[in-house]
């Protein structure tokens, strides 16, 4: 496939994969639909830091539309698709990657941490992670234990299959993002050594 074309495939892909990790990120931040949990202070660290919007989005947005310049722009001007062009490319598709992997890294850490929530595990209510103490069960395996969910944390509601559901998300849309940014490198890499192959 020709340069230009992959460029025009690849940017309009990391576009749509930035808008649903910012959207993903933000709900994160109202478990079961509301605000009141975020104004009180009592959401998960890893949900606090928004990765999905900086790292998955914003940064790979910026990528994606330079990408998609230099996609569009090769079908209508030879000189567009410079190798100057490329390499800003590359040097954009590479801060992509940095932000989806900080992304990545970050939901991963999110869902082993599980959520902050109101528990009694210790025999009296307390905002905490209670997926990580050794009273309870062990990070790794509440994951796995869907009957725990409901039973451990009381506020939030459904606390914790809200966060699991969109960290969950965040990994797969952060790890396609990934894969998209190191072609695009592969692709501006190979865009400066033989041109875009544009009407070849």
């Amino acid at each position: 496939m020709c340069v230009g074309k992959c460029t025009r495939i690849l940017g309009p892909c990391l576009v749509a994969l930035g808008v649903l990790s910012i959207a993903a990120s933000v709900l994160l931040l109202f478990p079961s639909g509301t605000g009141r949990y975020l104004e009180e202070g009592h959401i998960s660290k890893q949900a606090m830091q928004v990765p999905g919007v900086w790292g998955g989005g914003v940064i790979v947005l910026l990528a994606a539309a330079q990408i998609s310049a230099v996609g569009w722009c090769s079908d209508r001007a030879s000189r567009c698709g410079t190798c100057r062009n490329m390499f800003l490319s590359i040097v954009l598709s590479g801060l992509a990657l940095l932000g989806s992997a900080a992304c990545f890294t970050m939901s991963g850490l999110g869902l082993t941490d599980g959520p902050l929530c109101l528990h009694n595990q210790t025999g009296d209510l307390q905002w905490d992670y209670p997926f990580l103490s050794i009273e309870t069960h062990s990070a790794q395996n509440y994951l796995y234990e869907p009957s725990l969910w409901t039973s451990v944390c009381i506020e939030p509601p459904n606390v914790v299959a809200w966060n699991v559901s969109f960290f969950s998300a965040l990994l797969l849309v952060s790890a396609a993002e990934m894969v998209l940014a190191s072609l695009q490198i592969l692709n501006s890499f190979f865009g400066c050594l033989c041109g875009l192959c544009e009407g070849k």
